[in-house]
C-alpha cells in the first residue's frame, strides 16, 4: 500500500502531525505547495491520501484545492485532518468538523481533528493580529461566559497541546485502504 500525506502548516503544528503520521505509515510527505504543481497521473500511484490544514475561521486552510482533487480520486481511501487549538473534547470541534464538508463528500473522505495549540512566535503578522484582536475581544466582553474567559486566558500565549496519539485514528483508516485492497483482490 502507498500512502501519500499532502500538508499546509503556518506555525508547525500541522506539519508534525504531518511527519508523524507519514512515518506510522511508511508514506510520501508533501507541502501543499509542492503537491499543486504535481499532475493527476502522479496522485494514481497511491492508494491513500491524506490532506492535513489548520483550522482557521471555521475552515480547514487551503482545502479547496484537496476537495477539487478528491472529487477524480474517488476510488481511493481519502482522508483529511484539522489542527486546532481547541482541546478534542471541546463541543465545538464536533460542530465545526460537521459543517467542514459537504454530505457528498463525506461519503468519500473521511475528517480527522488533531489539538495543536498556539504559536505567535511563528504566527504571520496579520494572523497574529487578528488573535490578539479576538483574546483582547473576549477577555473585554461584559457578558462573557466562564468558557469564553478560559478560551481568551489560553490564547493569550503560545501553548502546545499537541500529541502523538491523535494520530491513532487516522493512522488506522488509512492503513485499511491496503486491507481493503487485499480483501478485494482476494475475492
Amino acid at each position: 500500500m502507498k500512502t501519500l500525506i499532502i500538508y499546509t502548516s503556518q506555525t508547525g503544528f500541522t506539519k508534525k502531525y504531518a511527519q508523524w503520521i507519514a512515518e506510522k505509515v511508511s508514506g510520501d510527505l508533501l507541502d501543499q505547495k509542492d503537491a499543486r504543481k504535481k499532475s493527476g497521473e502522479f496522485f494514481d500511484e497511491y492508494d491513500a491520501i491524506c490532506y492535513g490544514g489548520w483550522a482557521m475561521a471555521g475552515s480547514i486552510v487551503k482545502s479547496k484545492w484537496f476537495l477539487e482533487k478528491a472529487a477524480d480520486l474517488k476510488s481511493k481511501r481519502l482522508a483529511m485532518f484539522c489542527v486546532g487549538g481547541s482541546p478534542s473534547d471541546n463541543p465545538d470541534v464536533d460542530a465545526y468538523l460537521q459543517n467542514a464538508l459537504t454530505e457528498e463528500e463525506k461519503k468519500y473522505i473521511k475528517l480527522f481533528y488533531c489539538p495543536g495549540g498556539f504559536n505567535y512566535e511563528n504566527m504571520k503578522a496579520p494572523s497574529r493580529i487578528a488573535m490578539k484582536m479576538f483574546t483582547s475581544m473576549l477577555k473585554n466582553k461584559k457578558d462573557a461566559t466562564e468558557k469564553e474567559k478560559v478560551m481568551a486566558e489560553k490564547m493569550s500565549s503560545s501553548y502546545d497541546i499537541s500529541d502523538i496519539k491523535y494520530i491513532e485514528p487516522i493512522v488506522s483508516y488509512l492503513e485499511d485502504a491496503g486491507n481493503e485492497k487485499t480483501e478485494k483482490d482476494v475475492e
